[in-house]
C-alpha cells in the first residue's frame, strides 16, 4: 500500500482531498500507527484480501479497508462491523460493480443485528438513520470511502449517479430488536438470535410513510399494509417501471405492535405487501416475498419509511447478508498520548 507523507496534518487532509480520496467532508488522516491499530482490532492479516471492489477492481485487503476506517472516524470496535460490510459487497450477488456505475441514485444501505449493536453502540431508536450517532455514521461511511478509494466509484468518472443523494456519505442503522414483536432480520435470514449480522442491499434514501393507526378499526392495519405497498410501487420508482428487485421497510414502533396485534409477523408483512405491490404492468413487483425486508428502527409515532431499489445489474439487486466476526483480535494496545507517562501494568 503506498505511503503518502506531508509536513503536518492540515497538509495530509489537503493532499487526500486533491487526490480525490475523500467523500468531500474532512477525513482523520490514516497515520500508519492509526491503521495498524485498526487493523489488529479487525483480528486479521492486514494483507488479507476480503475480495475486488468494482468498477475498478480494487483489491479489498484489510489494511486498505483499516485505512478508510479510519478516515471515517471508526473506533476499534467498529472495525469488524466495517470489514463484514465490505465482505457483503464484495459478494458477487451484491453487483457492486453495476451498482456503482448505475445511473440511478442507489446506496449501500448497512442493517446491523445482534450483540454487536450494543458493543458499537449502533443507534436504532430517534434518528438513527440522521446526525448524531458516532458507530452509525462512521461505520456507513468507512464502506463508502472504501468504494471511493478502493473501488474507484467518483462522482462522474465511474460513479455514474445522476443526481445522487445524501445517503452515498453514510447509510447504516441497527435493528430495534428489545422493542420488535417480529423476529429480527437477520433470524428471517437463516442466522441464530446470538449471531451479530450485517445486511447489505442498495437502495434508494428513505421514503416516509405516513399512518395513523386506530385500534377501534380492524381495518387499519391493512391500510398500513396498503400505504407500505403503495410507496415502494409508486409511480416514478424503479420497482413500480421494472420489479423483480428487492425493497426495504423500516417499521417504527407503534406501527409494529399494530401489525403485530393484528397477527402478523415479518413474514406475513412482507406476504402481504408483495402482495400488494405491483408494477405499472400489473404484475407483482417483487418475484419472492423474502426480497421485501422488514426491520424494525426508529421513533414511536405516525411515520415508517420505505426504500426502493434500483432492481438491475445481473443479480437483480439482492440482498447480501454476512456475519461478524468478533472476540478473535488479540488485545489492542493502549496509545499514550506525546508527552505523557504510561500507566503502570495491572497485575493479575
Amino acid at each position: 500500500m503506498k505511503l503518502l507523507r506531508a509536513q503536518d496534518e492540515a497538509a495530509a487532509l489537503e493532499l487526500l482531498h486533491e487526490l480525490g480520496c475523500t467523500d468531500g467532508l474532512p477525513v482523520v488522516i490514516p497515520t500508519p500507527e492509526r491503521v495498524e491499530r485498526a487493523v489488529l482490532a479487525s483480528g486479521l492479516d492486514g494483507d488479507l484480501s476480503l475480495g475486488q471492489m468494482g468498477p475498478m477492481g480494487g483489491d479489498a485487503v484489510v489494511h486498505k479497508v483499516a485505512a478508510c476506517a479510519v478516515m471515517a472516524g471508526c473506533l476499534p470496535d467498529h472495525v469488524p462491523v466495517v470489514v463484514a460490510a465490505v465482505r457483503a459487497v464484495v459478494d458477487p450477488a451484491f453487483d457492486l460493480t453495476e451498482m456503482q456505475a448505475t445511473t440511478h441514485g442507489i446506496a449501500p444501505l448497512i442493517v446491523v443485528n445482534g450483540p454487536v449493536r450494543h458493543a458499537c453502540g449502533l443507534a436504532s431508536g430517534f434518528g438513527a438513520l440522521g446526525p448524531g450517532h458516532r458507530a452509525n455514521a462512521s461505520i456507513g461511511r468507512a464502506l463508502r470511502l472504501a468504494m471511493i478509494d478502493i473501488g474507484g466509484g467518483r462522482p462522474g468518472q465511474s460513479d455514474m449517479a445522476l443526481l445522487g443523494h445524501p445517503a452515498k456519505f453514510t447509510f447504516c442503522l441497527a435493528e430495534d430488536e428489545e422493542r420488535s414483536p417480529f423476529r429480527p432480520l437477520h433470524v428471517t435470514r437463516g442466522y441464530e438470535a446470538s449471531q451479530s449480522v450485517v445486511t447489505v442491499v442498495g437502495t434508494e434514501p428513505p421514503h416516509s410513510v405516513i399512518h395513523a393507526g386506530d385500534a377501534d378499526d380492524p381495518g387499519s392495519p391493512d391500510r398500513l399494509l396498503d400505504v407500505l405497498a403503495a410507496m415502494l410501487t409508486a409511480p416514478g420508482t424503479n420497482n413500480a417501471a421494472l420489479g423483480g428487485g428487492a425493497a426495504v421497510i423500516v417499521l417504527n414502533p407503534d406501527h409494529t405492535a399494530e401489525l403485530a396485534a393484528a397477527g402478523h409477523s415479518e413474514a406475513s408483512v412482507a406476504q402481504a405487501v408483495a402482495a400488494r405491490a405491483m408494477t405499472l404492468r400489473g404484475r407483482p413487483a417483487f418475484t419472492d416475498p423474502a426480497d421485501v425486508l422488514v426491520v424494525a428502527a426508529g421513533g414511536s409515532g405516525l411515520y415508517s419509511a420505505v426504500m426502493p431499489s434500483w432492481c438491475a445489474g445481473p443479480h437483480a439487486n439482492r440482498a447480501v447478508s454476512v456475519e461478524v466476526e468478533i472476540g478473535q483480535a488479540c488485545e489492542v494496545p493502549w496509545m499514550v498520548a506525546p508527552g505523557s507517562t504510561p500507566a503502570p501494568p495491572v497485575p493479575d
